[in-house]
């Protein structure tokens, strides 16, 4: 993938969802709910200061992270779904 995030936004790929509930209901597609979990791609080099001095992502490239429901912007890359966000959309890291 020849994609490289500017600044301080971060490229995540979505980590899709169970099929079924703890109880084994079957979801439907059409039931589900877009997964707010992802595994973070790519990362810019990170945001600067007024002074001019780069703040270092908090996030690199194979962290899982829990972002909001409305984070990013959905784009396709060598036919793959993905977001942009920036890295303050992203609520954490999965340890």
């Amino acid at each position: 993938m020849n994609f490289k995030p500017l600044h301080d936004r971060v490229l995540v790929k979505r980590v899709e969802s169970d099929e079924k509930t703890k109880g084994g209901l079957i979801i439907p597609d059409s039931a589900k709910e877009k997964p707010a979990e992802g595994e973070v791609v790519a990362c810019g080099e990170g945001a600067r200061k007024d002074s001019g001095e780069l703040i270092a992502p908090s996030v690199k490239a194979g962290d899982r992270i829990l972002f909001g429901k409305w984070s990013g912007t959905e784009v396709t890359i060598d036919g793959k779904e993905l977001l942009i966000m920036k890295e303050s959309d992203i609520l954490g890291i999965i340890a």
